[in-house]
């Protein structure tokens, strides 16, 4: 017999991929959060499988996400990047990229590390929900909107309580995957 996923990834060889093997594992490293962070911002006002199909051309583009080289990019690079099709080529969101990263220096300038400050929304482990249906899982918690405040006090843009929320549901910090759902289980004892 075939698991059961959760509904939203369909039957889209890369949506479910991506929702077997990535979706909702707890991720601790600070390159792979600043990325989730950057592509669930990207995704604002399109679909994540939009994102997920250029995510390869995303990484090679943008140094692998490495802060401290997105940090150093200059209007020059900002604007090679507006001309390349394999991203989504929105200024506000290639030059909040750059805030981002140069933000996120900041950040760990002052903390131990990216992932320190992020997971304490949760208290550093993943919240386990129970939501029986899709219906049932919110647009964002008092969490997100508390994570949202915070980085945006400290410069960061595109991270509204929503997409704080799609990007805790992403990085593991909440699962999300619904109780019928056969990663749910698998996902709870990856804490």
């Amino acid at each position: 017999m075939k698991n059961k996923r959760c509904t939203w990834c369909g039957n889209d060889p890369t949506y479910t991929r991506y929702h077997d093997q990535e979706w909702g594992i707890p991720i601790y490293e600070d390159r792979k959060l600043f990325e989730m962070l950057i592509l669930e911002g990207a995704q604002a006002g399109l679909s994540w499988i939009t994102v997920l199909r250029k995510r390869p051309h995303y990484r090679k583009v943008f140094d692998r996400f490495s802060v401290n080289k997105i940090a150093q990019y200059n209007q020059k690079k900002i604007n090679s990047l507006l001309q390349d099709p394999g991203i989504i080529r929105n200024r506000l969101k290639v030059e909040g990229t750059v805030k981002n990263a140069r933000a996120c220096l900041e950040l760990k300038s002052e903390q131990k590390s990216f992932s320190d400050f992020l997971w304490q929304f949760v208290d550093g482990r993943p919240i386990q929900n129970q939501w029986k249906t899709l219906k049932q899982i919110p647009a964002k918690t008092l969490e997100s909107e508390a994570m949202s405040k915070e980085l945006k006090r400290r410069g960061f843009t595109f991270v509204g309580p929503t997409i704080c929320y799609a990007f805790m549901q992403a990085t593991g910090m909440v699962n999300d995957h619904t109780t019928d759902c056969y990663r749910h289980a698998e996902i709870k004892q990856q804490r």
